[in-house]
């Protein structure tokens, strides 16, 4: 498809969803705060450094487009995940297995917890991993929704939802459950965020409606869910149950009018970095053992933690280089993900020639900087462009600090785990 082709399909300037197709067979699934704009994207002129060349030889095999609108981003983003997994499209989620993705799950309990989770805990072979801050099996899940790309706008939903439908966490013990303990309300009661599952104010009956709509709005069933609601506002009010009338009539009102500016946000800082993105990768093991990798990212000066990312090293012990060229690889199968303006490695010559063979082997000309260390691990000076070292030293020394931290954070828990500590 070319920007000429492009014309012929009329998108508004409204949230939803769009997707990319080769005759009837599905491409790829987004989604957008402006349709419009959004797409439109897909048609600039330095797409491929934006983007990467995979989504450019996507943008060029379709022939067709579609959209579906959607009263909210927050719908938006529940309905690409809805669509993601009915479709399966190979460009959203080729190179990305069940672990990388964000799921919202339901537990099978009386009073179910709401938790938002990493693939990796929800397929653990076997389960009997922590899950949600507790210990679990596939049996305890009742419902699964999902894949989510994006996890940082997965959470700003989460929190949205929470202020429309309380529900209980993994912090909230239900009343009762404790031996000859009191009932006391959790941290989210006292601000409004649990419906008082802790305090017994709520019966397991009123509470699984509560759940009853939250299934239905991560399921995409808005309409649904607002239809539901109004008629039971008007049953209630019929029976004159003044007050769960005037509950249920907020709620509707907050579906029809969700304040969708942190999710806005959010699309912006993943989408675009929040401006100059720097990615800064760093590798931290003990003679070998227990060897991972991480991808930090930075902004105008600002950390986004949302966009970290941590990497298994399989391929690699004891050989930083080697990591460095594993972890590059599985960073750029995941065009999803918008690519730096400069990469980050933390090493010298070594490092930063592994890291040029893989960016070359992809067809990716981004600036590559290497932060070379002194005996106490402090940084001693900068090596790669120039230009863009001058321009952007802040923001690598911050990135690559990072980078670092949270490198070796990580992996000293992972070791206390495997010590049984």
């Amino acid at each position: 498809m070319t920007k000429d082709e492009l014309k012929k399909f009329k998108l508004p300037d409204r949230p939803g969803v769009y997707i990319f197709k080769k005759g009837r067979k599905i491409l790829y699934i987004g989604k957008a705060t402006n349709l419009r704009d959004r797409v439109r994207s897909y048609f600039a002129a330095d797409l491929v450094a934006a983007r990467g060349g995979r989504v450019v030889g996507m943008v060029e095999m379709a022939d067709r487009l579609s959209s579906q609108t959607t009263g909210s981003v927050l719908e938006a983003l529940i309905l690409e995940a809805e669509l993601i997994k009915r479709h399966q499209p190979p460009y959203n989620v080729d190179e990305k297995d069940n672990k990388s993705w964000n799921y919202v799950v339901i537990t099978k309990e009386d009073f179910p917890r709401v938790l938002l989770v990493r693939g990796r805990e929800l397929y653990s072979a076997g389960g009997g991993s922590s899950f949600g801050g507790q210990k679990w099996d596939q049996k305890d899940v009742k419902y699964t929704f999902g894949p989510f790309p994006h996890g940082m706008q997965l959470q700003e939903a989460v929190k949205t939802v929470r202020r429309i439908f309380p529900f209980r966490d993994s912090k909230c013990i239900p009343c009762g459950q404790g031996k000859n303990k009191p009932c006391r309300p959790c941290f989210n009661r006292q601000i409004g965020l649990c419906p008082g599952v802790c305090t017994g104010e709520v019966s397991k009956v009123e509470y699984a409606r509560t759940i009853r709509n939250i299934k239905d709005l991560f399921s995409a069933n808005f309409h649904g869910l607002k239809r539901r609601l109004a008629r039971e506002m008007r049953a209630a009010a019929r029976s004159e149950h003044f007050e769960e009338a005037t509950k249920l009539r907020r709620q509707i009102s907050a579906l029809e009018h969700i304040r969708d500016v942190s999710l806005i946000k959010s699309e912006n800082k993943i989408s675009s970095g929040g401006g100059v993105r720097i990615e800064a990768y760093d590798v931290a093991h003990t003679g070998g053992s227990e060897t991972v990798a991480v991808m930090t990212v930075v902004s105008n000066g600002e950390k986004l933690p949302a966009a970290y990312r941590k990497f298994e090293i399989h391929s690699a012990t004891n050989n930083d280089t080697a990591a460095l060229r594993e972890v590059l690889e599985r960073r750029l199968g995941h065009p999803e993900w918008p690519l730096p303006r400069v990469f980050v490695v933390d090493g010298g010559i070594g490092q930063m020639n592994a890291a040029k063979k893989v960016l070359n082997k992809a067809g990716i000309s981004v600036p590559l900087v290497g932060v070379v260390k002194n005996e106490f691990h402090k940084p001693e000076r900068l090596i790669g462009d120039r230009h863009t070292i001058s321009v952007h030293e802040h923001d690598i020394l911050l990135a690559n600090s990072e980078a670092h931290r949270f490198a070796i954070t990580w992996h000293r828990s992972r070791r206390r785990r495997a010590m049984g500590w």
